[in-house]
């Protein structure tokens, strides 16, 4: 019998691993080893390895993308870790030029010092991604909606791109979720989830997941993960379980109240521009609109001046000044020094990363409430 996705951020898919005492609550198999009743008939290992906790979460995540597998990670960027692993030195990385500072971090430090090149491209340009490509590219890595300016990405346009020239598509699906997008089925062939953001929902817990549905490829990921020690543990595992039963009504309602935050923001006299891929003057709404069922709940925006945006993250009170976002609380972020402080300054100031620009991340409080607190911020 199938189930439709709102089931199954709840229960899973009806073949998921069963507690033998129907535990309404998945629950949390806290060891770091299993008994062996027989040599060559383990079911469980070592938790580093496998765990009932972690396999239920997995199966569950697998089945919102519509995928064949998902690998739980420790975090997101242990996800990207894993996912640049599949690669030699030589080889080339083709990404948006928009990312979450971390993965330019990884990119730029990491991936370059172990010999692989890698080049930053404006994806919503297709020529440009064209032009960019080379003999020696195997991974294409976008994020749609980007971070933080939010640019869209056409998810099919780039697979047939990467494919015709045998490099992998990979897409950082966080901002909107399989509630509203689902890149494998637009051609991805892997999909990347911080999932300390909606997926858990909370804001107390760090996760990640690397979803897709070509199983060689994901025992290369779950030997890489065993072998660097990168999986999520038990105790996140149920966190996240937890989180997703909820997954489809609270970004549901955090795409509402994100809209109804748009329109005040769009009027008042000390915002200069706003970047939220549900507005019909967005550059990408047309592609989004094609290749998802929603806009979600991620907000950019730009001050009039310098003052202002400090102000406002000064002076906000309901809304907490922080890092992260996707969760049940409302966050305003400051990327210029926070997430995206060591990406290189030419281009942060290419994509318009400067001292005006904040990120809000819309949680579950009352929208009239949320506007309130914004607009005596943003005042003097």
């Amino acid at each position: 019998m199938e189930w439709s996705f709102d089931t199954r951020c709840i229960h899973g898919e009806a073949h998921a691993y069963q507690d033998g005492a129907r535990s309404v609550s998945f629950p949390i198999y806290q060891t770091a080893t299993f008994g062996h009743s027989l040599i060559g008939h383990e079911q469980f290992n070592y938790s580093r390895q496998d765990n009932p906790t972690r396999l239920q979460l997995e199966e569950v995540v697998a089945s919102l993308e519509e995928a064949k597998e998902a690998i739980a990670f420790s975090s997101g960027m242990a996800a990207v870790s894993a996912l640049v692993e599949l690669l030699r030195p030589g080889d080339h990385i083709l990404c948006g030029e928009d990312l979450y500072g971390g993965v330019t971090r990884l990119f730029d430090q990491v991936c370059a010092k172990n010999g692989i090149e890698v080049s930053y491209v404006d994806t919503t340009s297709l020529s440009q991604v064209e032009a960019s490509i080379r003999p020696n590219t195997r991974l294409m890595h976008v994020e749609t909606p980007s971070n933080p300016m939010m640019k869209v990405t056409d998810i099919q346009a780039c697979a047939r791109i990467a494919h015709a020239h045998g490099a992998l598509l990979s897409v950082d699906n966080t901002f909107l979720t399989p509630v509203f997008q689902r890149p494998l089925t637009l051609g991805a062939d892997i999909v990347v989830h911080s999932g300390s953001k909606y997926l858990s929902g909370h804001n107390d817990t760090i996760s990640g997941f690397l979803v897709l549905n070509e199983l060689e490829i994901a025992d290369r990921l779950r030997l890489i993960a065993k072998t660097i020690g990168a999986a999520l543990a038990p105790f996140d595992c149920w966190l996240v379980l937890r989180g997703l039963k909820t997954l489809h009504v609270r970004v549901r309602h955090q795409e509402r109240t994100a809209k109804k935050i748009v329109e005040t923001l769009e009027k008042h006299p000390l915002v200069r521009e706003v970047y939220y891929i549900g507005r019909p003057g967005h550059p990408g709404y047309e592609v989004n609109q094609s290749q998802a069922t929603g806009s979600g709940a991620m907000i950019s925006f730009r001050t009039v001046d310098q003052e202002t945006a400090h102000r406002a993250l000064k002076k906000v009170r309901l809304i907490t000044f922080a890092e992260s976002l996707g969760g049940t609380e409302s966050l305003l972020t400051y990327p210029l020094t926070q997430t995206h402080c060591e990406v290189p300054g030419p281009l942060r100031e290419k994509l318009g990363i400067d001292e005006t620009l904040l990120r809000l991340s819309v949680g579950l409080e009352d929208a009239e409430d949320l506007v309130k607190d914004l607009t005596q911020a943003l005042e003097k």
